[in-house]
């Protein structure tokens, strides 16, 4: 499995990182285990959860994924992201120094590690000064409960306030931030993607596949399959089961069948044609499936196969 660099910074990852929202919701303790061990086996080093992780369900992904990695810690670099409200009364999130360093204690018991590789701040929290923030990351690296820290969900300007204001007082900056990125959703191309670039962030894209989309299971004209994320998330449903994303996934999967290739594979491929991403992450239910992840990042796109994907995806 081959190793990145997450932007400028010392920090490497496997290209294929291993996603953790469905532990403790569609998947067991059991399940996540054999997921993760097999992951370990395949080289893929990069676990990716969060505190609210499973989304609308609990707070249990961290806690089934630090059980599933006793004994192969030092193997793993475990991302984790604090910041997205954890109970109803609003007080349990944000990105203060007061909340963040809560938030991490907690992080730290539930993964049952002594430090988190790399911190994400889940979200923007407009009544925090970036400073604060970053000042409170800065304790907590220099303190050894964090090694790196790194942003999400954020605009293009909001990343440059961050590092100039690091820059300015001295602090650990941001290293990474991870947004939704996939050959259906490039939205991120116009600014974020070269202010990344610009200031030596790595790009982690969330939602790869496009919540399957790109996985070729689903058809124009036809229901979403029985059991898949699609057919019982409606939000997610309306959002990218469209008859132009559809129509999308079937140019693109000729183009992968043309080259003996999936369009998961595809998927992958084109997001790691360029340097900026380290790694994507995606979930897998099943060690096969998971294999079939990691195959998908060993295909490296000619420029030639990369123009003609641009020019299927319209420009």
């Amino acid at each position: 499995m081959e190793q990145r660099r997450v932007g400028s910074s010392g920090l490497q990852v496997s290209a294929l990182g291993l996603g953790c929202n469905n532990f403790g919701g569609r998947m067991d303790a059991a399940a996540a285990a054999r997921v993760v061990h097999a992951a370990l086996d395949l080289g893929v080093t990069h676990f990716d959860t969060a505190d609210t992780y499973p989304m609308g369900v609990g707070r249990a992904s961290e806690e089934i994924l630090g059980r599933a990695l006793k004994g192969r810690r030092q193997d793993a670099v475990v991302a984790t992201k604090c910041g997205k409200p954890m109970d109803a009364s609003g007080r349990m999130q944000g990105a203060s120094r007061l909340y963040l360093c809560a938030a991490v204690e907690a992080s730290l018991r539930r993964l049952d590690t002594e430090h988190i590789d790399l911190l994400y701040v889940h979200q923007p929290d407009p009544d925090t000064p970036v400073g604060e923030t970053l000042a409170a990351l800065d304790d907590l690296i220099r303190a050894g409960k964090v090694r790196y820290v790194a942003a999400s969900n954020c605009a293009a300007w909001q990343i440059v306030e961050a590092e100039w204001t690091a820059r300015a007082a001295g602090l650990n900056r941001y290293i990474a931030t991870q947004e939704q990125y996939s050959l259906i959703a490039r939205g991120v191309e116009r600014e974020l993607l070269p202010v990344c670039k610009r200031y030596g962030l790595g790009l982690v894209p969330y939602f790869p596949l496009a919540s399957g989309i790109l996985t070729g299971k689903y058809c124009s004209g036809q229901a979403a399959p029985e059991g898949t994320r699609l057919a019982t998330a409606k939000g997610l449903a309306e959002l990218f089961l469209t008859e132009a994303n559809l129509a999308l996934a079937e140019r693109l999967g000729a183009f992968a069948a043309e080259r003996g290739r999936t369009l998961l594979d595809l998927a992958f491929a084109w997001l790691l044609r360029d340097p900026v991403v380290p790694s994507v992450i995606a979930g897998a239910s099943t060690p096969e499936q998971l294999q079939a992840n990691a195959k998908a990042c060993t295909w490296t796109l000619s420029a030639a196969d990369a123009a003609e994907v641009g020019a299927r995806l319209g420009g």
